[in-house]
């Protein structure tokens, strides 16, 4: 059974919305598709740690890792993001740079300690 709910019937501007029973959503499918997005979402960054904690990555190669990832996250932009199109070509560049270093540092044993690190975090049965 589903029932509809208005915040403010009396304002045009207000949306309906359908609130649906837990009866109607398959909690088991939700959270298998959660989790199989959390893993895709999940390696390439696993991946990155996996690489900056191995010993045989070289030191240039971390600090331009945590650089880029730095740069990304933290909200202070040599171009601020609201700036139409240029906004985010320096977060471009940043993604860019570690992309192909990712690509060119990380090695099978590098990979297989991700995917040991995601299968634990988020496992894929139940």
């Amino acid at each position: 059974m589903t029932q509809s709910v208005n915040a403010d019937p009396g304002n045009s501007d207000s949306v309906d919305a359908e609130v649906l029973e837990s009866s109607v959503v398959d909690e088991a499918l939700l959270l298998r598709l959660l989790r199989r997005a959390g893993r895709l979402v999940a390696r390439p960054a696993l991946e990155c740690l996996e690489m900056l904690l191995d010993a045989d990555t070289p030191t240039p190669v971390k600090m331009t890792v945590l650089a880029a990832l730095t740069y990304l996250v933290l909200p202070i932009d040599l171009i601020p993001d609201f700036i139409p199109v240029l906004g985010f070509k320096d977060d471009l560049v940043a993604l860019t740079a570690l992309l192909g270093i990712c690509g060119r540092h990380r090695t099978e044993a590098i990979r297989a300690r991700a995917q040991r690190r995601l299968d634990r975090w988020f496992p894929l049965g139940r």
